[in-house]
Formats: C-alpha cells, structure tokens, sequence
C-alpha cells in the first residue's frame, strides 16, 4: 500500500486518479484550492486520508500546502496534476510551473514524482529570459515545456528518486472540454501506474509517458544549462532554493 499526494484533485485526472488509487487500496491525500471545492473533492472521494487547501496560484498559499503536506508525515509519491489553461499567462506560469516547482523543492522527498505535461509542449519554448520581463508572451505550451524541464532536471539531480512525466493526451475533461478525442481512461491511468506500479517499465526515471508507453519530447527539455538556468530563476522568483539530493 503506497501513500500519494495528488494536487487538483477535486475533478478532472486529478480526482479519477485519486479514485482509482483509493480502489486498489492506497491512502490518497486530495487538495482543493478552496474550501467549497475540498467539500466537492471529499464527496466524490470520501474514501481519500486527507484533503489540502490553497490556491497554486499564490506563492504564499503554495508554500503553505507544502508544509501541510510535510505535517502529515512521507509520502511514496506525489502526483503534481493541477493545471489551468483558459486564463493569464502569469496564472498559467504560476500554477503549471512555479508551483510544481515549489512543491517539489519543499515536500519531503518521496520515491516517486509524477508531473503532468501535455503533447503541446512541442511547440514550447524555454523563454525564460521572457518569464520576468514579458510574462503575457508564455503560452500554454512553454508552461507545458518548462514543467518539463523541472522533470528532467528532477531525474538528474536526485537518483533516489523516480521522476517522471505524462502526456495525458486530450481528453474530456472540463480544462479538455466534451467534444476532446482522446481516452479519458487512459488520460489518468499513466499517472497512476508511474505512482504504484512495480512494472520495471514504470520504475524508471526522466521519461516522458504517453497511455503508458515512453515517447520522445521536445529536446529543449534536456539542456542542462537551460535547466539550471530555469532552476535560478525559480529560486529568484520564489525565495526557494532547490535542494540538492
């Protein structure tokens, strides 16, 4: 039985990986960014250990959820799910960048840590000499690109660590919308396998996993100076510095 810590987990992947988890026989803990959604996120898991509350898209009120999640003691895995796409770019960077980062960087480490990217992320770009003087020119896909980056940069860096990330492919969900093409099934079921599975094909680190199978990613991901580079600039923006393994 693993123990999991999966961020916007009220609906969407976030809350069917949760269930999913929770049926096979793991202690879930959920998050909400309010407390009207953290009720919303309990009754459709009532089964969940736990349920945290702040908004990702604060610094401060992420910050926080990190420290609750240390109160409540180590965690196998941590699935980093929470995404927004419809909204400001500094909201986008914020909630699928900064605060995975944050998290990661503030968590005790568990065994495993999943982030969530997206097949638009090949046509991302690093851009972040642009994240601090021109926030309005990152787009969806560079956030997606950059998540990616901190992956990666994860995989190097701590070897007793297994970090990864999926594409969860375009599916119905209320960021997807009803009319997407993909699996719904398949869009969590990857996260859920990277989180518990003892499969060896799970039990590896810096990949990039579509419907549990390994694809190529953009490049730009890989480029160690880029990664320490965003790295640096995460630290600047936040006052986090990354902890060395």
């Amino acid at each position: 039985m693993a123990r999991i810590f999966i961020t916007g987990s009220a609906d969407g992947l976030g809350q069917l990986a949760a269930t999913s988890l929770i049926q096979q026989g793991h202690k879930v803990v959920l998050h909400a960014r309010n407390e009207e959604r953290a009720r919303d996120a309990i009754k459709k898991n009532s089964g969940a250990e736990n349920v945290l509350i702040g908004d990702l898209s604060k610094i401060d009120e992420t910050k926080n959820v990190a420290l609750d999640v240390n109160k409540l003691g180590a965690f196998d895995a941590v699935i980093n799910n929470a995404g927004v796409y419809q909204t400001t770019s500094k909201q986008m960077f914020a909630v699928n960048v900064l605060a995975p980062y944050i998290l990661t960087s503030m968590i005790q480490k568990p065994k495993r840590l999943i982030y969530l990217s997206s097949g638009m992320h090949e046509g991302g770009r690093a851009k972040l000499e642009n994240i601090k003087t021109n926030i309005d020119s990152i787009t969806y896909s560079d956030t997606k690109l950059q998540v990616l980056m901190l992956c990666m940069a994860v995989a190097r860096k701590w070897k007793h660590v297994l970090a990864n990330a999926v594409n969860p492919g375009w599916v119905p969900t209320k960021m997807g919308g009803r009319g997407a093409p993909d699996d719904l099934h398949k869009g969590y079921e990857t996260q859920v396998w990277l989180a518990v599975s003892n499969d060896k094909k799970a039990t590896v680190s810096g990949r990039y996993f579509f419907h549990q199978k390994e694809i190529s990613h953009n490049a730009e991901a890989d480029d160690v100076q880029l990664q320490e580079k965003f790295l640096r600039l995460c630290k600047d923006l936040t006052g986090i510095s990354f902890p060395n393994d």
